[in-house]
């Protein structure tokens, strides 16, 4: 029989209330490290309702375990989810509202600059040399450009510039092999 660690933590708690000599205020564990710094954790300036004042008196006085209990029962009822580490500086930044006339007008096409490149099909005659210009490309060895050669169509590179592209289709197209830009 296993327990949640919700109901861990609740006994821990219980467990830890019963024995008042592992309570800790805040207050005093700031005077034991730095005497004069004690001042600012115990000031009552802040909180000037006495109903806030009150609840920051109770929680000042819980300890780790109470302040995570606390914590998750705020975030049930209050239903707040759980935050990514970095809290709302890891957010990826809303996009700013455009004006409605931009919204109208026709989307610009951008000239495209970035192609794929596809081995459609080769020359038997010139299945060794396609061999051989594929391995020098992509760097393969020799029987791993042979197996991609045989299992064409296939797509060879992805994200070459336009010059490289027309320069990589007229080196196959010369050997014999039909290569397409996308």
């Amino acid at each position: 029989m296993s327990i949640s660690c919700q109901s861990a933590a609740r006994s821990c708690v219980r467990s830890l209330r019963s024995s008042s000599t592992l309570r800790i205020s805040a207050a005093s564990l700031a005077q034991r490290r730095n005497p004069s710094s004690a001042k600012r954790w115990a000031s009552t300036e802040a909180p000037t309702n006495p109903k806030v004042s009150g609840i920051v008196d109770q929680i000042s006085q819980l300890t780790l375990l109470e302040t995570a209990d606390l914590v998750a029962s705020l975030k049930s009822r209050l239903n707040i989810p759980d935050m990514p580490v970095g809290g709302f500086a890891a957010a990826p930044a809303a996009p700013a509202a455009a004006p409605v006339e931009e919204e109208e007008a026709a989307p610009v096409q951008q000239e495209k600059t970035l192609f794929n490149l596809k081995l459609e099909s080769f020359d038997a005659a010139a299945k060794p040399k396609i061999i051989k210009e594929i391995k020098s490309m992509l760097g393969l060895s020799l029987v791993d450009s042979k197996k991609f050669v045989e299992s064409a169509p296939k797509m060879m590179k992805e994200g070459v510039p336009k010059e490289e592209a027309e320069k990589i289709i007229a080196a196959l197209k010369e050997l014999g092999g039909v290569v397409t830009m996308e």
